[in-house]
């Protein structure tokens, strides 16, 4: 069961008492006080790890502690220390204060650790007490106590596109097909209820991940349908990619235009990111029918289609994409990258689209 958002109880383990003790041995005339300290106390970490992708195992576990320090011993023996206690995250996951709701880390890259809090100090024996006034110290410190937090932990899945649209608008068969996620796919609508990651290869050496959330209607910022509950696992992504049904009973200025509002609804900064218009099912559109739909749509957003582009989109329908003169990206956040008619089904511009979406997060990544 995929689940996004837990709250926990943590706390540190709690550092032991020190001992009272005293060397008393046959021939040996100055014995005196020799009792240990105490162990500390286990800290609590957080490691992220690509290998965990929920938070499920949280479920219930609603308290989270190290381990306690043992005490001291005879002879000056220090107590063992309690276990660091190592809580497996996955990548974007925040730490939220549930008192303040500051956010604590982000722990975003595979191997990440961060020190949450830390184990009460062991108390000191008996024998650091000694002194020429006193020469038989009776008592030793009891431990620290440890550090109770609590906290909420929030998923946010990390992608490089986002998909973005209406229910059964073919989101999860284009991400299906595209790359290595398998989504439940069927002819209605809210099939896909919960969020699925994809990996899209390009060649051998090259890749980036797409993000596939449930269906947005209007209204969803307000709760409407699934409402905002998985919008927050496409935040992170810096483009998006409205999938814009040709087959739909919706009208196409209807669907983009609602998408839009309700991504700036729900973040005003994710809806200045980059994006890019698929506009889906071309393969159950009468072929005499779809250049006037293209067209139109296009129209509506404000670009004119291309003669021909470096991506090979299907010439005899008509598209949209940016390109400059140089062959560099210059690309207009305030106009779509490419609007193009698609069909996961049938495969018509795939391929195309694919080498299209790579072109325009590579732009966004950096380069060391």
């Amino acid at each position: 069961m995929f689940t996004d958002s837990v709250e926990l109880t943590v706390s540190s383990g709690k550092g032991a008492q020190g001992c009272v003790a005293f060397r008393r041995e046959k021939f040996v005339l100055q014995g005196g006080p020799n009792g240990g300290d105490g162990g500390a106390g286990g800290d609590v970490i957080f490691k992220c790890d690509n290998n965990t992708h929920t938070l499920s195992h949280f479920q219930r576990r609603m308290h989270i502690k190290a381990e306690n320090g043992a005490p001291g011993d005879t002879s000056r023996m220090t107590g063992k220390s309690g276990a660091t206690k190592v809580i497996i995250v996955p990548p974007g996951t925040q730490i939220i204060d549930l008192e303040t709701g500051d956010v604590l880390f982000d722990m975003l890259k595979d191997g990440q650790e961060e020190k949450f809090v830390k184990g009460g100090r062991g108390g000191l024996g008996n024998f650091h007490f000694k002194s020429s006034t006193n020469q038989r110290p009776t008592y030793a410190q009891p431990g620290e106590p440890g550090i109770t937090r609590q906290i909420k932990l929030d998923l946010k899945l990390i992608a490089d596109v986002g998909l973005v649209g209406f229910p059964n608008v073919g989101k999860s068969t284009l991400i299906s097909t595209v790359s290595n996620a398998r989504p439940e796919i069927a002819n209605y609508e809210f099939t896909t209820l919960t969020p699925k990651l994809g990996q899209v290869n390009i060649g051998d050496f090259e890749s980036f991940v797409m993000a596939d959330i449930p269906g947005i209607i209007g209204g969803a910022h307000e709760g409407k349908g699934l409402g905002i509950q998985f919008l927050r696992h496409i935040e992170r992504t810096k483009t998006l990619l409205y999938m814009v049904d040709l087959a739909s009973y919706r009208d196409l200025k209807e669907q983009f235009e609602t998408l839009k509002n309700e991504i700036a609804s729900f973040s005003q900064k994710m809806a200045e990111n980059k994006y890019a218009i698929p506009l889906t099912r071309v393969d159950v559109v009468p072929p005499e029918e779809i250049s006037d739909l293209v067209n139109s749509f296009l129209d509506l957003v404000g670009v004119k289609a291309n003669e021909k582009s470096e991506f090979d989109f299907d010439s005899a329908m008509p598209y949209f994409i940016q390109e400059s003169a140089d062959g560099t990206l210059g690309y207009d956040k305030s106009l779509p990258y490419f609007v193009a008619p698609i069909s996961s089904a049938a495969a018509k511009n795939i391929e195309a689209l694919k080498y299209a979406l790579f072109n325009l997060v590579q732009s966004d990544r950096k380069i060391y």
